[in-house]
């Protein structure tokens, strides 16, 4: 069953059963208060007759000391038909108890005088041939003798009117019930949109349609609900979409990692075929054993920097305070003897926390990739500065530079912007990748500024003794 349908017949249920209530408690306390009426009428009925019997005894000639058994039966029979209404039901008894007088149709039932005396007058509701009276019954006394009258009102229109409040009162109910389900079920399916939101959000993400998000109705809990629904669905697809970058970025990695190979090992395999198959002369055995050697190298290269990639991603870090000058104249000392390049360094003092070989390892990947974007004799510019935030670590070159669409691949693992030029300096395209993982693990990241034709600023800001303490 729909929820709707269940708000519904819920809501109907309790309806049903408190107008049930509510109608049986309010005819009944109208019937309850008709009755007392009634009744209360009834007694005074039964006095009224009584006194109407005393001044009617009052009035029979005195030839007797007592009231004669058959006179009582005389003055009861004009009171029977005495009245406005007539037709009055009545018994008269005598001290005994011994009925004297009695009318048409009267309740046969003998035990009711006893339960009256001097102090009592008593009354009783009884149904005798479907119809309802109410039966009252006193002692009084009438020249010198005591006398019991019994008496019965009919009270059946009582009766009749509560069953038809009992009727009345059940047809607006239904009437009631059936208007309140109308009006409950346009509640019921304005209260649940918000749900059937949901199921055609979560109907159309397993489809596999994630950007669609269900529609926020209202302000309540379940606007609130919905929102949350909509943010997990947005991470959700956020995963989704790093989830597929990655198996893509993977493929492509495989992808270019098998070309990779096949270039260098493809040269190697053909030079040395022509080393085994033929005789060569010093020249062109020179020549091939070189070609070997250098997609050797590279294919070394290659290797090692795949490792660092893979170590750096997979393990912790154990950063140490140094100086500055340590980084910066290891890059003195790597490149003194390079006469290609004029490599200038020029930094502040300072104190950074690394670790130093994998620092090491950045600093020599980006003077490299400076190199190699430059013409010999081009000047590489390292220089350090101490901000308020860090320690900036900026390599400069004035080479071919980046196009702008070309900054963003970079970072990719084998992606090289100029392939020959790379190849041809022993490049694999992953120097960058790997600069990139350990600047991570120092909670940096590789900043580029480039212009094609003018050349590139690759740079960094790491943690400084300064800035922890201003921190």
């Amino acid at each position: 069953m729909k929820f709707a349908y269940k708000i519904l017949a819920c809501t109907i249920i309790i309806m049903a059963v408190a107008l049930g209530f509510s109608g049986f408690f309010l005819v009944n306390k109208t019937f309850e208060v008709s009755m007392n009426r009634e009744i209360g009428r009834a007694m005074d009925e039964n006095s009224i007759l009584q006194y109407a019997f005393e001044a009617a005894a009052l009035n029979v000639p005195s030839r007797y000391d007592v009231l004669q058994d058959r006179t009582i039966g005389q003055i009861g029979r004009s009171l029977e038909n005495g009245g406005q209404t007539g037709g009055r039901l009545l018994r008269i008894s005598d001290e005994n108890r011994t009925t004297l007088y009695v009318s048409d149709g009267f309740d046969k039932d003998e035990d009711f005088l006893s339960g009256i005396d001097d102090q009592t007058r008593i009354y009783q509701v009884i149904r005798q041939d479907k119809r309802y009276y109410v039966k009252t019954g006193a002692v009084f006394y009438a020249l010198d003798r005591t006398l019991y009258l019994e008496t019965m009102k009919d009270v059946t229109e009582v009766y009749a009117e509560r069953a038809e409040g009992f009727e009345t009162y059940r047809r607006v109910t239904l009437a009631v019930l059936a208007l309140s389900s109308i009006v409950m079920f346009f509640i019921a399916f304005f209260l649940t949109r918000p749900i059937r939101q949901l199921i055609k959000a979560t109907e159309k993400m397993r489809s596999g349609d994630f950007g669609f998000r269900a529609e926020v109705v209202g302000n309540d809990e379940m606007s609130q609900l919905t929102s949350d629904f909509n943010l997990m669905a947005n991470t959700i697809e956020k995963n989704i979409s790093t989830l597929e970058d990655e198996v893509r970025a993977r493929e492509d990695f495989i992808a270019a990692f098998s070309h990779e190979l096949k270039t260098p090992l493809t040269a190697i395999i053909g030079y040395a075929d022509l080393l085994r198959s033929r005789k060569l002369d010093e020249e062109k055995h020179f020549l091939s054993a070189n070609y070997i050697y250098t997609e050797g190298k590279r294919l070394e290269t290659m290797a090692f920097r795949l490792l660092d990639i893979i170590v750096t991603k997979r393990t912790g870090i154990e950063l140490q305070r140094i100086c500055v000058a340590e980084l910066f104249e290891y890059l003195r000392e790597m490149y003194s003897e390079n006469s290609l390049y004029e490599l200038r360094i020029d930094y502040e003092p300072g104190e950074v926390n690394v670790e130093v070989n994998l620092m090491k390892s950045v600093l020599v990947n980006l003077v490299d990739n400076a190199c190699k974007a430059s013409k010999e004799g081009s000047r590489v510019e390292i220089y350090g500065r101490k901000l308020s935030e860090g320690y900036r670590i900026s390599v400069k070159d004035y080479g071919v530079g980046i196009a702008p669409e070309e900054q963003r691949k970079i970072l990719e693992a084998f992606y090289m912007v100029d392939k020959s030029r790379s190849r041809s300096r022993n490049g694999a395209g992953l120097g960058l990748t790997l600069c990139s993982s350990v600047l991570l693990l120092h909670d940096s990241r590789l900043e580029i500024e480039s212009t094609p034709g003018e050349g590139s600023l690759f740079s960094f800001v790491l943690k400084s003794k300064e800035a922890e303490e201003h921190a």
